[in-house]
């Protein structure tokens, strides 16, 4: 896709949604053990993703995180940082997105989302500007309009959020 048009499409965005787990997250999923009690809901964020997106939600963008975990570190990160619509535990994330839309009265062209497995085929396949990670699956870099420079949980989503506002001379 030439440089054109994805500035083109990048300034269609009026909602950005993620995943979490290899986006917003390495996708390392630490396993804390205590006695008999095990616990995987640690995770790391990079503190240059939240900048992002409060820079997006300044610029009037919306934002919102679709996770197939259910998380209490996400979803206390995501109050932080303000982001517009979460959800998490459900895998269905194409009913999730057709509920988003519906309820921001978007079109798809109007909506980017970034992804790095297979879950999220459905998604980077159906909106305007599909972004994946360097370090996502090949099955998603052969789809997405872009593959950011970043791996996840290294500023992908500060990369997206930069180049949706340069494209909408907003930065």
């Amino acid at each position: 896709m030439s440089s054109s048009e994805l500035i083109h499409r990048a300034s269609l965005i009026r909602l950005l949604l993620t995943d979490c787990d290899g986006v917003l997250t390495d996708g390392t999923l630490p396993y804390l053990v205590s006695g008999d009690q095990v616990s995987c809901d640690s995770k790391v964020f990079h503190i240059h993703d939240g900048l992002g997106l409060k820079l997006a939600r300044e610029a009037g963008l919306k934002t919102g995180i679709i996770s197939g975990r259910n998380s209490p570190a996400l979803t206390a990160r995501a109050h932080e940082l303000k982001v517009d619509y979460l959800f998490q535990g459900n895998d269905d994330k194409l009913n999730i997105y057709e509920q988003i839309l519906l309820a921001e009265n978007l079109r798809d062209e109007q909506v980017a989302y970034i992804g790095d497995d297979l879950p999220d085929l459905p998604l980077l396949l159906r909106v305007g500007l599909a972004l994946a990670p360097a370090d996502a699956v090949s099955e998603v870099r052969a789809c997405a309009h872009l593959i950011t420079q970043r791996c996840g949980g290294r500023g992908v989503v500060r990369e997206a959020i930069e180049f949706i506002l340069k494209a909408q001379d907003k930065q």
